[in-house]
């Protein structure tokens, strides 16, 4: 007679391996009523699981895996490098992942974890409003998650994050106290808390000021670049177009640039910019940028350093919920004097 599988378990319960699996392992997923079936036919066939498998999922990997929404993003390239770093010297692998701003696609990553590819995960959320089952699973296989910039609301665990609000409002206030009388806020079309922060920072200082703001002062912008900056064309070829601009994003710092040269407004006698961003050349720009970067470098250092170090101490206890704010740094250059 061949090896009961849990293949096998499945195809006579017409069930998915994946629900038998989760059936076997107890998960709260799985009802009592499909518990009970999976475990009586299991017992009833003698199956075994695979102690060879169960055992290099137990073994240990010493990979992390990092999950980040866009590649391409200087900040994120910047957390990469920092873990990278303190993995190496830790004698830990680090495997790079890109959910693409997709939650289906970040799900289909976190499935591929489950095995045990890896020893934990560092990951910033392509869409903090959507199912979060899928971290949870993580939690269930004791493979620990620390998050960054993007965070699970929902999800017990260490995060990581900047003073977005505060920096917003920081940005904002050294524009209008540059003079500017009509400012807008370009963020992303996206629920993240930290584009939320930033919107709020971008309130706080006009209020602050008793400056008024509009319905017209908030921009959304997708992901399309060649998309944003027409519509930023269009705004900025306006006799009433705005004389500051807060990117809440690095691409819609470059795409409100790349506008004004178009429409040969000058910054920053006709517009002043100040922008998110992480770009190491952000003061070859003419004119030189102002920016507000994030300390990504130490963001990413840090969830190393928490996760290697727990890992090694066999009483760490990863679902202890708690959030660790490192400050961005507002540097002021020629785009908004």
């Amino acid at each position: 007679m061949s090896e009961i599988t849990i293949k096998h378990l499945a195809k006579q319960l017409n069930l998915a391996t994946s629900t038998v699996s989760r059936a076997l392992n107890d998960s709260h997923e799985i009802s009592d009523k499909t518990k009970k079936r999976v475990v009586e036919l299991a017992k009833a066939l003698n199956f075994q699981p695979n102690a060879y498998a169960r055992g290099l999922r137990e073994q240990k990997s010493k990979t992390i895996g990092i999950i980040v929404p866009d590649r391409v993003n200087h900040f994120f390239n910047l957390v990469i490098e920092g873990m990278e770093t303190v993995c190496r010297a830790n004698g830990y692998s680090l495997i790079v992942y890109n959910s693409y701003e997709d939650v289906a696609q970040e799900k289909k990553i976190v499935y591929g974890l489950l095995g045990g590819k890896v020893d934990a995960v560092v990951m910033s959320l392509a869409d903090e409003e959507k199912e979060v089952e899928h971290l949870k699973w993580l939690q269930e296989r004791n493979i620990p998650i620390i998050f960054f910039d993007r965070i699970a609301q929902n999800v017990m665990g260490s995060k990581y994050v900047t003073n977005d609000q505060e920096a917003a409002y920081i940005g904002t206030k050294h524009l209008l106290e540059k003079g500017c009388k009509k400012t807008v806020f370009l963020g992303l079309s996206n629920t993240s808390s930290v584009g939320m922060a930033r919107k709020k920072g971008f309130i706080q200082a006009h209020e602050e000021l008793e400056i008024p703001l509009s319905s017209s002062s908030f921009l959304e912008f997708g992901h399309d670049d060649v998309q944003n900056q027409a519509i930023l064309e269009k705004l900025f070829y306006k006799l009433d177009r705005p004389d500051g601009v807060l990117a809440a994003a690095e691409k819609l710092g470059l795409s409100a640039y790349r506008a004004l040269a178009k429409t040969k407004i000058k910054v920053p006698n006709q517009v002043k910019i100040v922008s998110f961003t992480n770009m190491q050349v952000a003061d070859l720009l003419n004119p030189p940028l102002s920016t507000i970067a994030q300390p990504a470098f130490d963001l990413g250092s840090a969830c190393a350093t928490e996760l290697i170090k727990g890992l090694k101490d066999k009483k760490t206890d990863f679902s202890l919920d708690k959030k660790i704010i490192i400050p961005s740094v507002f540097t002021a250059r020629e785009s908004s004097q």
